[in-house]
């Protein structure tokens, strides 16, 4: 059962380019034509097919930037500390989806001259600051997750996982619903199709253990 869900996962990148995003067509600092046109915005949630974006859009970037970046320190804990090849798999997974995201959203708050959230120095548990997103796991769970390994490790992983992934689609969907920017709008769904999947595939290891 397990092997059959992995072969219908993605990653992101995969399924999207994401226009817009450095090294795509209409990317880089004088990508986005038009972002800053009023006169071709349209209404608040509704996508558009040049660059115009809104708040929604700036404040996506740049809650999920830190939130991905937590989910890739807790993902390349896995390495060296779960007992399970399935998480090990998952949180491999989890590095090629989220990290060329982080890019993107990067690439996107440079061309609109919005600030892009600092990385912060070793394990920034609290993601600069960020902790109060949905989903965000506080200084003390992931110190805690850090002293873990084998199969204590993986059970801890897939619950603060399931919980960060829960946030990530929480966030997702507002975007979906109040962004303008249309390659915002597309990595949402990504976001949240992918990691409701995972989050299903999550649940199932978690119930194949206990």
């Amino acid at each position: 059962m397990l092997h059959s869900l992995q072969k219908q996962e993605f990653t992101h990148e995969q399924q999207h380019s994401y226009p817009g995003a450095p090294g795509c067509p209409g990317g880089g600092a004088d990508g986005a034509a038009g972002h800053g046109d009023a006169g071709s915005h349209g209404p608040t949630g509704t996508p558009s097919a040049t660059g115009a974006h809104n708040p929604q859009d700036v404040t996506f970037a740049q809650g999920m930037i830190p939130h991905h970046r937590q989910a890739l320190e807790m993902a390349r804990l896995a390495g060296g500390r779960a007992s399970s090849g399935a998480a090990k798999d998952l949180a491999g997974r989890i590095e090629k989806a989220q990290d060329p995201e982080i890019r993107t959203m990067t690439g996107w708050l440079k061309t609109w001259g919005e600030g892009v959230p600092g990385a912060g120095g070793g394990m920034d548990h609290s993601a600069s600051g960020h902790s109060g997103m949905p989903g965000m796991m506080g200084d003390e769970d992931m110190a805690a997750l850090e002293k873990l390994t084998g199969r204590a490790f993986d059970h801890q992983f897939l619950t603060l996982m399931v919980e960060h992934h829960e946030g990530a689609v929480e966030m997702a969907r507002t975007e979906q619903s109040e962004g303008r920017y249309g390659p915002a709008q597309a990595m949402a769904g990504d976001i949240v199709t992918a990691q409701q999947a995972e989050i299903r595939e999550m649940k199932q290891m978690m119930d194949a253990k206990s």
